[in-house]
């Protein structure tokens, strides 16, 4: 389950977020491709926009619930 704690500094503001548990496996990128992006130095994902509309916050959803490592949090805000 990703905690809040250690997400990284990347992510914007809001409710979803990634966590220091990424391993960098595409699928939140695959998944929600105007929402999360690749931080290349890292080699980790984060949330590089907050969902705008309903259409993505239910792929942002997905990409959480899909997360194989659970490192995709919502944080409720």
């Amino acid at each position: 389950m990703a905690n809040i704690a250690d997400k990284y500094s990347e992510n914007a503001p809001g409710k979803f977020y990634v966590d220091n548990q990424c391993i960098d496996c595409d699928l939140c990128r695959e998944t929600a491709p105007e929402n999360f992006r690749r931080n290349e130095d890292g080699g980790y994902s984060y949330v590089s926009k907050q969902p705008e509309n309903a259409d993505e916050e239910k792929l942002c959803q997905e990409a959480m619930e899909g997360c194989p490592v659970e490192a995709i949090g919502n944080d409720g805000a």
